[in-house]
């Protein structure tokens, strides 16, 4: 085989394992809207939970944007859901696997600290699955759902990572 031949096989095998990569790690969009689903039930949830037990006003006034902008996201994903008729887990299934989510909060002085904490953490891990999602998937109303969501998702990074800071 020749120089360019040798080259162009070299070439070809890199694209595609580098393509075989990209899809080992894509949702399909059944999988992405149960596991997104699960994830903003999970941080509505330690939200409203943070939202009863801190005393920061900071904290609180976060919380309620979190919850309200997660419950609109929510909403959006069944939306898709329904109009690309996708087989998506029962509600049940969906809140189980939310509960495997939600963080460990402990309670005292601390709970502003772990809150604040997990919710950098979890935050940052919805902005990587959305991106990666956008990325990947052919579907308008997916794509459409990320450019809408990620500002939002970002906003809320920003604040939590001040509000840790704060801590």
């Amino acid at each position: 085989m020749n120089r360019m031949a040798t080259r162009l096989c070299n070439v070809s095998l890199a694209t595609l394992l580098g393509l075989l990569a990209s899809s080992a790690f894509a949702q399909s969009p059944a999988e992405f809207i149960d596991e997104a689903s699960a994830k903003g039930i999970a941080d509505i949830e330690a939200s409203r939970l943070a939202h009863q037990k801190s005393e920061s006003r900071e904290v609180k006034d976060y919380t309620i944007i979190v919850i309200n902008d997660r419950t609109t996201a929510n909403q959006h994903l069944a939306k898709i859901a329904r109009q690309l008729d996708l087989p998506v887990a029962p509600r049940e299934e969906i809140v189980e696997k939310a509960k495997a989510l939600m963080p460990q909060i402990m309670d005292g002085a601390t709970f502003d600290e772990a809150y604040t904490a997990s919710q950098v953490k979890t935050t940052q891990e919805a902005i990587d699955q959305l991106q990666q999602q956008a990325q990947t998937t052919d579907l308008p109303q997916i794509k459409a759902f990320a450019k809408e969501t990620l500002p939002k998702l970002q906003n809320h990074l920003q604040m939590a990572k001040a509000l840790q800071a704060r801590s």
